[in-house]
């Protein structure tokens, strides 16, 4: 969305005219295809680049965790047990809540795996919508963290102070 002085103008920046963009500033989270918000920036933990996936660790309400549950049984997600997730409102595939993993995709479990490509990013400071694939979730170190605190570099433009751990 974008503000011309009277109104917002719904502008979706397309992955192959838009450079890669870390995830630095305050963003929120949307489905691409009705733009329900389904969460934002400090719940987003890192990706699965195998997966093309955003790891959040809490999500809207607007995002549907399904009671039935399926077994992965090969590739990336192999023995792993998943409900899928769908948008509250259009019904979109959003992604999977991870209930079981095996020990090595353990820093997964109940974690909220959103698919990139049916996911859209508003980010604040630019009033610009991206598609998911057009910014990194990179995880920190701890001590790449607390850098950042120290330098007084984190969120400082929304005033709000988030560690990773």
């Amino acid at each position: 969305m974008e503000f011309d002085g009277t109104f917002l103008i719904q502008s979706k920046v397309d992955v192959e005219t838009d450079t890669k963009l870390q995830l630095t500033q305050p963003a929120t989270l949307h489905c691409w295809q009705c733009s329900r918000i389904l969460g934002d920036s400090l719940g987003v933990c890192g990706e699965m680049k195998q997966l093309d996936s955003i790891i959040c660790l809490k999500v809207t309400y607007d995002v549907a965790v399904s009671e039935a549950t399926t077994v992965s049984r090969g590739g990336a997600m192999a023995n792993c047990v998943y409900s899928p997730l769908k948008c509250r409102r259009c019904h979109s595939a959003l992604g999977r809540f991870i209930r079981a993993a095996p020990s090595h995709l353990a820093a997964v479990r109940n974690m909220f795996l959103l698919y990139k490509p049916n996911i859209g990013c508003y980010i604040l400071k630019s009033s610009s919508v991206v598609t998911a694939r057009a910014v990194t979730f990179d995880t920190k170190t701890c001590k790449e963290s607390m850098d950042e605190v120290r330098q007084g570099n984190v969120y400082s433009d929304a005033e709000v102070l988030y560690v990773q751990l």
